[in-house]
């Protein structure tokens, strides 16, 4: 299926037209819709998921609130919206950048003849610019590769992730490009498998030749020496380099401080919180435990069995070789107080 054209989401005809994360890799559904419920209905059920993604769908959502709302009710309408669309996932800070300039948008034009109009080249402004800074952590991360490569990676950080081609993803996929990468080895990601549904998509799509390893096979694979580096997203990035990301992403950074093998985050400038000064300050997500006791809707454990099920994790900034952002590759110790 190399290079079959697909995307993660795009905004035509006054709506939001996305594709369903939960059915692939084995169906291919796109969800069409002007609702904003049903928009962070998709956020929650992570039918739409990655952190910048969420936060261009999230002001596509906002826009959409008003397409139809009278002008007497605008205020309040826009606010509900706001409300419940910041209430769909905490940890990831993509969603709040995004829902925060909507607003502040939104709070010095909403006497404008056409508020919506107006809001929407505002969330459009938001997706172009998600695309640009994809293009550059790209380009940016190429430096990374000292020879041709064998990369592991762990969750999902292409297309359906973001709002261009990626942020690990696209610095993997150009480093293929520049045949600096040879071979990608993606991490299941449980408990919903993203690497396994979603990067494996991707990989395929872009015709890179890789393979599917469950989480703890990681580090056999380190051992044999088989991964020259790691490179994984950011959901939340703090100012000294603490990084939040989907959970298994610290015990990879803590394997290869173990086999001295780099470790790289890839993620836009959006996604430093610049309000927490360390990871200890990170609202971690936890899930609902059926996504551990059931697989593909069937259960595999009684459902009276506790679990525990955090989406994310916190890497210590002393473990993370780099940090490649839009702007620049930052290296320890990190300070995105500037």
């Amino acid at each position: 299926m190399k290079n079959k054209e697909y995307f993660s989401i795009k905004f035509e005809d006054d709506k939001l037209i996305f594709i369903d994360q939960t059915k692939l890799p084995l169906e291919e559904v796109y969800i069409e819709t002007d609702d904003y419920e049903r928009i962070a209905t998709a956020i929650e059920r992570l039918e739409v998921r990655g952190a910048p993604l969420i936060g261009i769908t999230a002001a596509y959502a906002l826009a959409l609130s008003l397409k139809n709302t009278k002008p007497s009710s605008v205020g309040d309408t826009f606010m509900r919206a706001y409300k419940r669309l910041a209430g769909t996932r905490p940890t990831a800070v993509n969603l709040f950048a995004a829902l925060n300039e909507i607003k502040s948008f939104f709070e010095q034009n909403k006497t404008s003849e056409n508020i919506y109009q107006a809001i929407l080249s505002k969330a459009k402004e938001i997706h172009q610019d998600d695309i640009d800074k994809c293009m550059n952590i790209g380009k940016n991360g190429l430096v990374i590769f000292k020879k041709k490569s064998s990369v592991l990676t762990h969750c999902n950080t292409g297309k359906l992730a973001t709002g261009g081609d990626g942020t690990a993803f696209n610095v993997i996929k150009m480093g293929f490009e520049n045949q600096l990468v040879n071979f990608v080895y993606a991490d299941e990601t449980r408990p919903l498998l993203q690497g396994l549904r979603l990067t494996s998509f991707e990989l395929e799509r872009s015709g890179i030749p890789f393979a599917i390893q469950t989480d703890s096979m990681a580090g056999v694979l380190m051992q044999q020496g088989k991964v020259d580096l790691v490179i994984v997203g950011a959901d939340r990035i703090a100012l000294n380099g603490d990084t939040a990301n989907k959970i298994g992403t610290f015990n990879l950074a803590v394997l290869c401080n173990f086999y001295n093998i780099p470790f790289y985050i890839a993620a836009p400038t959006t996604t430093i919180d610049r309000k927490i000064a360390t990871g200890n300050e990170i609202e971690i997500e936890y899930r609902n435990k059926n996504e551990i006791l059931n697989f593909n809707g069937s259960p595999v454990a009684p459902d009276y069995y506790d679990t525990f099920s955090p989406a994310f994790d916190v890497t210590p900034s002393h473990l993370i070789t780099g940090i490649i952002t839009e702007e620049s590759i930052h290296f320890f110790p990190y300070n995105f107080i500037q």
